[in-house]
C-alpha cells in the first residue's frame, strides 16, 4: 500500500493544527450558549421545586413577598412590544432597502449607509431618553386621542392609559432601533442578486417593479427573513430603551395603549434588590432562562424556514 510522504510532514501537522483550532473556535459560541443555559437551569431549580414550570409560565400574579411568581404578564408584555415593533419596522425597512438597491443614485447610497451605521451605534439609553421626551408625549397627546376617537371601539386600540407610557411607545422606540439592522442586511442580500436576473426579466418585457416583485424579492427572500429574525431578536432582548417608556406595570395588556412589563425590564429593575426574599433570585433567573429559550426557539424556527425555502442550511 503506497504511503503518502506528506502525511506526517511538518506542513501536514500544521494544517491539522490550524483546522482543529478553527473547529474549536467555531464550536465556542455553541458551548457558551450551552453553559449559560445549564447555569440558568441550576439557579432556577429552587423556584421549580416550589412551583411547576406551567404555574410559572401561566401565573398572572407577581407578588414576591407573598411567594407568588407568575411570568405570564411579563411574557405577554414582551411579545406585544416586540411584535408591534416588528409590524412598524419591517415594511418601511423593506421598502427602503428596495429603494436603495434598485432606484437610488450612487451618491444617495453613499450618504445613507454611513447614516444607518451611525443609527445602529447609538446607545439604547439615548433612544430611551428620546422616547421619554418625544414619543411618550406624542402618543399621549396625538396618537391616543386619534385612535380613541375613531377606533376606540376596537379593544386592541382602546385607550385605557392616558399617560403615554404604553406598548405603542415602547414599540416605536424599538422599531427605530432595529431599522438600521434590518435595512443593512436586506440591502446586502438584495444587492447580491445577480444583475443578469434583472436584465433577463427586463428583456422579456417586465417592468422595473415587476422585476423587483417577481425576481429580486423571491431570490433574496431567505436573507430578508434572516434580517427580520435578527431584528426580532434584537427587539426581544432590548432592555434600557423599553423599560424607560413602556410603563412597567405587571399586568396582562389588552391594548397597544396599555402599559406593559417586559421580561428584560423585570430582570433589570429588580435583580440585585430585594434578593433577601426567598426564591426571588431564582425567579428572576428563571425569567432570564425563559427569555433566552424564547429567542433560541425563534432563531431555530427561522433556520428551519430558511432550509425549507432554499433547500439547504442558511449561511
Amino acid at each position: 500500500m503506497p504511503v503518502n510522504p506528506q502525511k506526517n510532514s511538518p506542513r501536514s501537522k500544521s494544517d491539522k493544527l490550524v483546522r482543529w483550532s478553527f473547529l474549536a473556535t467555531t464550536t465556542l459560541p455553541f458551548l457558551i450558549v450551552v453553559v449559560v443555559i445549564i447555569v440558568l437551569i441550576i439557579k432556577t431549580l429552587p423556584i421549580l421545586q416550589y412551583q411547576s414550570i406551567w404555574q410559572l409560565l401561566t401565573g398572572r400574579s407577581w407578588h414576591p413577598t407573598k411567594g407568588e411568581f407568575g411570568f405570564y404578564p411579563f411574557i405577554t408584555g414582551t411579545f406585544w412590544v416586540t411584535f408591534v415593533a416588528m409590524i412598524l419596522a419591517v415594511p418601511p425597512c423593506l421598502l427602503t432597502a428596495i429603494y436603495l438597491v434598485e432606484y437610488a443614485h450612487a451618491s444617495t447610497r453613499a450618504f445613507m449607509k454611513p447614516l444607518l451605521d451611525l443609527l445602529s451605534g447609538i446607545p439604547s439609553v439615548v433612544y430611551g431618553v428620546w422616547g421619554m421626551i418625544a414619543i411618550v408625549p406624542w402618543v399621549q397627546k396625538v396618537i391616543a386621542p386619534f385612535f380613541n376617537k375613531w377606533l376606540g371601539f376596537i379593544p386592541f386600540f382602546a385607550v385605557n392609559n392616558p399617560t403615554g407610557f404604553s406598548i405603542l411607545s415602547g414599540s416605536i422606540v424599538l422599531a427605530v432601533m432595529v431599522v438600521p439592522l434590518i435595512i443593512a442586511v436586506s440591502y446586502e442580500v438584495m444587492h447580491a442578486v445577480p444583475d443578469g436576473l434583472r436584465e433577463a426579466s427586463m428583456a422579456i418585457g417586465a417592468t422595473k417593479w415587476q422585476t423587483i416583485r417577481k425576481c429580486v424579492i423571491p431570490k433574496a427572500l431567505p436573507g430578508i427573513i434572516a434580517a427580520t429574525v435578527l431584528g426580532f431578536s434584537r427587539a426581544f432582548g432590548e432592555t434600557m430603551a423599553v423599560l424607560m417608556v413602556v410603563g412597567n406595570v405587571p399586568k396582562v395588556p389588552g391594548s397597544i395603549f396599555d402599559p406593559a412589563y417586559p421580561l428584560t425590564a423585570l430582570i433589570a429593575n429588580n435583580y440585585g434588590e430585594m434578593l433577601s426574599i426567598p426564591l426571588y433570585d431564582a425567579a428572576l433567573l428563571g425569567a432570564a432562562l425563559v427569555l433566552l429559550l424564547i429567542v433560541l426557539v425563534f432563531n431555530v424556527l427561522s433556520a428551519l424556514v430558511l432550509i425549507h425555502i432554499v433547500g439547504r442550511p442558511a449561511r
